[in-house]
């Protein structure tokens, strides 16, 4: 449940900033005229990603079980790859985030009304389908058959309505680049949990081999259907009997990847400048 808030938190709250930052925009330009083909474009983009939701869900319950494994699986690596690369461009530019669509909105203002709804509708709707993505996978991954991950979702989502209704008021104020670093990190340990068990799918669609071969089995000391069992399965994706394949592709995708993320800004930039061969001495020069 905790996992499937914190993604919809995170996914969620970038979506309502980028709506916050552009209707705020307009009506301080005097540009309520272009606020409805902006709407126009939240609500197709919102439209799309529930409707993309909906596929995933109905559509895979249509297949066969391996078939529906080989889905799953393949959507969680997508969706690990998507989420990934997001966590690390939001804290790239999460300090530039409102320039840069206040540029794009000054395109789209020029151009018309169809490049507002394209406008508005790209913006979130990238969010909206990565969302849609990321949860279905965790909750297939997660879910043991109850509610609980879509109320979490259902929770994170109301959540970053809320908090991009304060930032647009004025009423709240938090440093972004912190806030996005912080669960951006969480997110990373989430999705490796997501990736592992995209594997295991894979593994039980006899699309990769080693499914019998466990790296280890502490189920006798975490029973899965116990209480922590359950709030490890929902919070990190813990498995008590993983595959070999499945703690070495966590393990691979974790430490490297959180290693580099949770980095100084300026850590690389510093690497690149030793790299490069010192200016020669005056007297060589000479």
């Amino acid at each position: 449940m905790f996992s499937n808030y914190l993604i919809a938190l995170r996914e969620g709250l970038e979506a309502s900033l980028v709506v916050c930052i552009l209707i705020a925009y307009l009506v301080k330009t005097g540009r309520r005229d272009a606020l409805k083909p902006i709407w126009i474009g939240i609500g197709t983009a919102v439209a799309i990603a529930m409707g993309f939701g909906c596929v995933l869900e109905f559509g895979s319950q249509e297949l066969t079980f391996k078939a529906q494994e080989a889905l799953g699986g393949s959507l969680s690596i997508v969706a690990v790859g998507l989420v990934t690369w997001m966590v690390f461009w939001m804290r790239r530019t999460a300090r530039h985030l409102k320039a840069e669509l206040h540029g794009k909105l000054d395109a789209a203002l020029a151009m018309g009304t169809g490049a507002l709804v394209a406008t508005a509708f790209l913006a979130v709707g990238r969010e909206g389908l990565e969302t849609a993505l990321f949860l279905w996978a965790s909750v297939h991954s997660a879910s043991d058959g109850t509610p609980r991950p879509l109320v979490g979702a259902a929770l994170g989502l109301a959540t970053a309505v809320l908090l991009g209704w304060l930032f647009y008021r004025g009423a709240l104020k938090i440093n972004l680049a912190k806030f996005f670093t912080w669960t951006g990190g969480m997110l990373v340990v989430v999705a490796a949990g997501v990736l592992a068990y995209g594997f295991h799918d894979l593994q039980e669609a006899a699309i990769i081999p080693g499914q019998t071969d466990l790296a280890f089995d502490i189920s006798d000391v975490i029973p899965p259907l116990s209480w922590y069992g359950i709030l490890l399965k929902g919070v990190l994706n813990f498995q008590p009997d993983p595959t070999v394949v499945q703690v070495t592709v966590w393990l691979l995708y974790l430490v490297p990847t959180l290693a580099v993320f949770l980095a100084p800004s300026d850590f690389f930039a510093q690497l690149r400048g030793k790299s490069q061969p010192a200016p020669p001495a005056a007297h060589d020069k000479a």
